[in-house]
């Protein structure tokens, strides 16, 4: 039987990024799909009094990691990830720092040395230690996360493209500081295995699942994690379905069509739910694949969906 721990509700903590001007604390994470470039687009949809937050599908985790809760549910089904989130939360984060600047030493990583990378690829898949993956992707092809049915870390080296750079330090020093100064819980369950029994009127849950008439590479299910098809998604919105009948909000991220592609799985369930609302938003995908060409640059139309 898979066990969630939960969390107490706390007295939010005060600080400088949510004093009159919020600031928006970007993933250290190239996460595909990510949400950071539309967070504010997206977030003033949202409730202004969350209890529980649940991000479902947590990935990069840029929206759960700026929502303003009492506690915050970063969930996703790619367990590494996950362990690489508890320990960036739980370890001090000069003792982060170090252990990241000791590795690109001893391997004299860089730009350009890709045997350097391949050593440490090795040893993370021998060992699994979290904050090895951490580096792996600072280094990694686009900075991405990709594992092979083996569950071994197989991204290929970012020549000349990848390193751990400046901006990517401060990334995840503010990232690492909001971590600590928030009351989360991270699980690595299947969104349909996810208890959602706890929750009431006052807390809301996000979902950005892998969006089904893409091509990213966590959909195809060939990296030893569940992937995405038909009958995922018509279970998430049975999932959101229920949680309505609930009571309890959500917003549903997703595109109706894509390059030329239209989700009419999703167009047919929002006919027979006429009381959710569509708000469409302002983005495409053409930055997220190094293959999509610029006349795709319109072909994407997403939305927020909510219910509420």
């Amino acid at each position: 039987m898979i066990t969630q721990t939960r969390l107490k509700p706390i007295t939010l903590f005060s600080d400088d990024l949510y004093d009159n001007t919020p600031i928006l604390v970007k993933s250290p994470l190239n996460y595909i799909g990510g949400k950071f470039r539309i967070l504010k687009q997206i977030i003033p949809f949202f409730p202004t009094n969350i209890n529980n937050f649940v991000d479902l599908f947590a990935g990069g985790c840029n929206v759960g990691i700026n929502i303003n809760a009492n506690a915050i549910y970063f969930n996703d089904n790619l367990t590494f990830l996950m362990d690489m989130y508890k320990e960036l939360k739980i370890k001090d984060i000069d003792e982060t720092i170090n252990h990241i600047y000791n590795r690109i030493n001893q391997l004299e990583l860089s730009l350009t040395n890709e045997k350097g990378y391949k050593k440490l690829r090795n040893l993370y898949n021998h060992q699994k230690n979290p904050l090895d993956l951490f580096v792996l992707v600072a280094y990694s092809f686009n900075h991405q996360i990709r594992f092979n049915n083996s569950h071994e870390f197989n991204n290929p080296f970012g020549k000349n493209r990848s390193s751990f750079n400046d901006s990517m330090k401060r990334n995840l020093l503010n990232f690492i500081s909001r971590l600590k100064n928030r009351n989360i819980v991270f699980s690595s369950i299947c969104f349909d295995s996810f208890d959602t029994s706890f929750l009431n009127g006052n807390d809301f849950v996000y979902c950005d699942p892998p969006y089904l008439i893409t091509t990213g590479t966590y959909n195809d299910g060939k990296r030893g994690f569940k992937g995405w098809n038909a009958e995922e998604e018509k279970s998430l919105l049975n999932k959101l379905d229920s949680l309505h009948r609930q009571g309890v909000r959500f917003a549903l991220s997703n595109v109706m069509e894509h390059k030329g592609k239209s989700n009419e799985l999703l167009k047919r369930w929002l006919k027979l739910n006429k009381h959710y609302k569509v708000n469409h938003l302002n983005f495409d995908y053409s930055n997220s694949n190094y293959h999509t060409k610029v006349k795709d640059k319109d072909s994407s139309k997403e939305v927020l969906i909510i219910n509420y």
